[in-house]
């Protein structure tokens, strides 16, 4: 198979305008025509449909949740990023594409990232005009404020609500589009499988969660915009049903799954605090502009944060990296976290802490000023752990929180299957293998408001308008495939909870396919996950029926891919013989720790291809060139 990703000819910034004028159009009067299955309505599903339907394709909407307002987008916090430049520190277009790629270390496409850097401009008009109430500067103009990886002021805010707000102003769009007839919304019901007819994507199979009713719905392509897969490792700060099955099932049906072992480590989460937790909350990285992370400097010292004295405290992102600070990428703050408390000199009752204080800042700007800014997240604190933020220093640790692996696509957002597109943190497209903070949102609304809305149309353009109806062969043995695959669940009635599978799953991936990992433990969590998968289809418990609200067969399901997507996960991270982002390799460091890349044997995309049930995957690769920015070491200090 040969990896096309039809990047456009010409100049780097040229290339996004010259392909919106060279791809084919359908008419006003043909897009009618046209049925789009949208499946996942977060920030890149939500805006991909009302815009879509507001040039007037009739789109099909899905998602699991009893709302669209319930997308995991909602929880994201601390803002979205634009080359605005408004506070005149330096930024532009290419100095976001730069950033982009130099945090990502070098493994995303130029292409892409300098596009999503262009329509970053664009998204924050779209979002004002929607009502989004932006944080403002006294005068009026909207604020911005510094993130990781970045040394200007360029993420646009909502308190500590971005997401949410972002989110209310895309599911406004779409509701209006659900009140003209153009989109039909389809809550509480899950994607099972994706129907081929002829090659191409021309439909899914889904399961409603009310009534268990397994049914079908055609169209003529079909997007996917349902998140990442953080929940392989069970504790994330993603949110309870976030899952890989959309793009699992499609990875099945032909997808390429690229970079799977590219996941994102957040440096501020609360910490874990026992074995009865089923996630982890994210503290935003915007407080990482005010707030300074420390250790004690002595080994052992367990002394409470207000008596150890300034002399005795060690600021070790400041030390070691006096350019960026608090603010070096995710990456970079989570593995010099990790190796504070390797060292002994970790904080709190389990020792695998930072603090992270505002002490100074409250001093310098007084508490008032910092309430402003993140009272909510310091009340979320605050209610978790019964700690005031503002008099005593929040304990913070690494947690799973992204992942910039996915589908593999093209420029215009195309998976390996025809038909079958893959937008936002579903697709593996724009970060390589870190992603800055603030950027998920950016991407997510770039794919679904400026860039699906054209390439799709290319698409659809070279395709006849006739419909293929759901009685259609195809669509009937994926109805059977995935009402076999529910009764295999159903028939099992073992011994141990789907939770106590996915717990166990969790560990192995956090311990040997997390933060850090090597060829060792990788290959023992290879044997471990296919013990572990082997048991689950012979001893799994699911109470219950199919008919019915059955939230533990849901799980099953879910849990099932991930049993399969963690170990493809661990595939992908022994082939990387390199450290790179998130992908920390510990034979490949420099002598201070950092990730140690080789960029004469691994610049490029892993693409993987499923070759069957417990068959070995193809290894495909997209060679990554770059010919606007120097392969460097990555350097923060």
């Amino acid at each position: 198979m040969i990896l096309d990703s039809k990047i456009p000819e010409g100049p780097l910034a040229e290339k996004w305008d010259k392909h919106k004028f060279n791809v084919k159009l359908v008419n006003p009067a043909n897009k009618r025509k046209y049925d789009i299955i949208v499946v996942g309505t977060g920030l890149a599903g939500a805006s991909a449909a009302a815009t879509l339907a507001e040039l007037g394709y009739n789109v099909k909407a899905f998602c699991y949740q009893d709302s669209p307002r319930r997308a995991h987008s909602i929880a994201a916090q601390g803002g979205i990023n634009a080359a605005k430049n408004y506070q005149n520190d330096g930024d532009s277009v290419y100095r976001l594409f730069y950033d982009t790629i130099k945090g990502g270390d070098y493994r995303a496409r130029e292409a892409n990232v300098y596009r999503l850097a262009q329509v970053s401009v664009n998204i924050i008009d779209q979002c004002v005009a929607q009502g989004v109430p932006f944080a403002r500067e006294y005068g009026g103009l909207l604020a911005n404020r510094s993130f990781g990886g970045a040394q200007v002021s360029r993420t646009f805010y909502a308190r500590g609500q971005t997401g949410q707000q972002l989110l209310l102003g895309a599911y406004s769009a779409l509701n209006r589009q659900i009140a003209y007839g153009k989109v039909k919304m389809y809550p509480r019901t899950e994607m099972l499988d994706l129907v081929m007819v002829d090659g191409k994507a021309r439909g899914i199979v889904t399961r409603h969660l009310i009534t268990g009713k397994i049914e079908s719905h055609s169209a003529h392509a079909v997007i996917l915009a349902t998140g990442g897969y953080g929940n392989v490792f069970f504790l994330s700060t993603n949110a309870m049903g976030s899952n890989t099955t959309a793009i699992w099932r499609a990875h099945k049906k032909g997808a390429l799954f690229a970079n799977p072992c590219f996941t994102q480590i957040h440096p501020t989460c609360i910490p874990v605090s026992g074995g009865y937790q089923s996630k982890l909350t994210l503290m935003s990285e915007s407080l990482r502009n005010d707030g300074r992370v420390w250790v004690p400097k002595a080994v052992g010292d367990n002394r409470p944060a207000d008596q150890i004295p300034e002399d005795e405290r060690d600021y070790f992102l400041e030390r070691k990296y006096p350019s960026f600070g608090n603010l070096v990428p995710r990456d970079v703050a989570s593995r010099n976290a990790k190796l504070a408390c390797d060292e002994g000199r970790g904080v709190g009752t389990t020792k695998l802490a930072v603090y992270l204080d505002f002490a100074d800042a409250i001093k310098r700007e007084g508490l008032e000023k910092i309430s402003q800014k993140y009272g909510n997240l310091f009340d979320m604190y605050s209610k978790i752990t019964g700690e005031n933020p503002y008099e005593q220093p929040m304990r913070i640790y690494p947690a799973v929180h992204y992942t910039m692996g996915g589908l593999w696509v093209d420029y215009n957002l195309m998976t390996t299957v025809p038909g079958l597109y893959a937008t936002g943190e579903c697709n593996f497209s724009d970060h390589g293998a870190n992603r800055l903070g603030a950027s998920a949102l950016m991407q997510g609304l770039a794919d679904g408001y400026f860039v699906i809305p054209y390439t799709i149309g290319d698409y659809l353009a070279q395709n006849p308008t006739a419909r293929v109806e759901t009685s259609h062969p195809a669509f009937k043995e994926a109805e059977a495939n995935v009402q076999a695959d529910v009764n295999r669940l159903l028939s099992i009635n073992g011994t141990r909870t789907v939770d106590d599978f996915h717990k166990a799953l969790g560990h192995i991936m956090w311990d040997y396919c997390g933060m850090a990992r090597n060829a060792e433990g990788l290959q023992f969590a290879k044997q471990e996950i296919r013990k572990l998968r082997d048991e689950f289809w012979r001893d799994v418990k699911i109470l219950g029926t199919n008919e019915e609200l059955n939230v533990t067969l849901e799980k099953a399901g879910r849990v099932a891919d991930f049993l399969e997507l963690g170990e493809l996960m661990v595939e992908d991270a022994l082939n990387r013989n390199e450290s790179c982002g998130g992908h920390f390799r510990e034979e490949y460091q420099t002598p201070e720790n950092e990730a140690l890349r080789d960029d004469e044997n691994y610049t490029y995309v892993a693409a993987w291809e499923y070759t069957g049930p417990n068959q070995q995957p193809v290894l495909h690769k997209e060679e990554l060139k770059f010919e606007n920015v120097k392969l460097t070491q990555r350097s923060y200090k």
